[in-house]
C-alpha cells in the first residue's frame, strides 16, 4: 500500500505520471474531478449537495470536499492499495484537514520550471472532443483535428496572461500547503523535466528510496 499526495503546476505532466504511478503501484488515482463526479453519480447525501452546489456554477467548500475524499478513501480499493491524490489538497488549511482524516506517505512535487510549464500552455492547442496538440503540429496549423474533424483552438485559459495567473494562484496557495507537508518531513520534490518514461521512472526511484529510508528509521 501506498498513499501518496501528487503537487505539480499545470502543465508539468502530473497527470500522466499519475497514471503511470497508479498502474506501478497498483493504488488508484484520485482526482478531484473524479471524486466530485463519483459522489454526484452515486446520489449519496453528499453527492446530491455537491450537485446542487455545481449546478448554481459554486465552488465546493472545503468543508464538503473534505467530506467527498473522506468517504472516497473509505472505498475497498483504496483500503486494499493506498492512493495517489491528485488536485487536493490546494491550501495549507486543506492539507491540515487532510493528514486528520488519513495518514500521507510522501507528498510528492513534480518540478518543472515556470517558464517551461507556461511554454507548454500556451503552445496547447485542443479539438473539441479533447485531442492535444501543440502550435507547431499539422492539426494546429490547419485548425481541424485529424482524429474527429472538429475544429482545433486555444482554449481561453490557455493564454499566456490566464496561465500566468494560475500560477501565481499555485504560487500563492499551492506552494504554501506543500510548504506543510515539507515541515512535517512529507515533501519529496523530483525534477519533472524529461520525457514522460525518463521523468516516471526518475520518481519511481526516488519515491522507493525515500520510503525505503523511512521504513528503516
Amino acid at each position: 500500500m501506498i498513499r501518496l499526495v501528487l503537487f505539480g503546476r499545470q502543465g508539468a505532466g502530473k497527470g500522466t505520471q499519475a497514471s503511470m504511478l497508479s498502474e506501478h503501484y497498483k493504488a488508484p488515482h484520485i482526482s478531484t474531478g473524479d471524486m466530485l463526479r463519483e459522489a454526484v453519480a452515486e446520489g449519496t447525501a453528499v453527492g446530491t449537495r455537491v450537485r446542487a452546489i455545481l449546478d448554481a456554477g459554486e465552488l465546493v467548500p472545503d468543508e464538503t470536499m473534505l467530506e467527498v475524499i473522506k468517504d472516497r478513501l473509505d472505498h475497498d480499493d483504496v483500503q486494499q492499495h493506498g492512493f495517489l491524490l491528485d488536485g487536493f489538497p490546494r491550501t495549507v488549511g486543506q492539507a491540515k484537514s487532510l493528514l486528520k482524516i488519513t495518514v500521507v506517505d510522501l507528498a510528492v512535487d513534480l518540478d518543472v520550471p515556470e517558464g517551461l510549464v507556461l511554454d507548454r500552455i500556451s503552445s496547447r492547442r485542443v479539438c473539441q472532443q479533447g485531442h492535444i496538440y501543440t502550435v507547431g503540429d499539422h492539426a494546429a496549423q490547419s485548425g481541424v483535428c485529424p482524429v474527429d474533424g472538429t475544429p482545433v483552438v486555444q482554449r481561453d485559459d490557455d493564454t499566456p496572461d490566464a496561465v500566468t495567473a494560475r500560477l501565481d494562484a499555485y504560487k500563492v496557495k499551492t506552494a504554501v500547503a506543500m510548504a506543510y507537508f515539507d515541515s512535517q518531513g512529507l515533501l519529496l520534490t523530483v525534477d519533472g523535466v524529461g520525457d514522460p518514461e525518463t521523468v516516471f521512472h526518475r520518481l519511481v526511484s526516488a519515491i522507493d528510496e525515500r520510503l525505503d529510508n523511512d521504513a528503516r528509521w
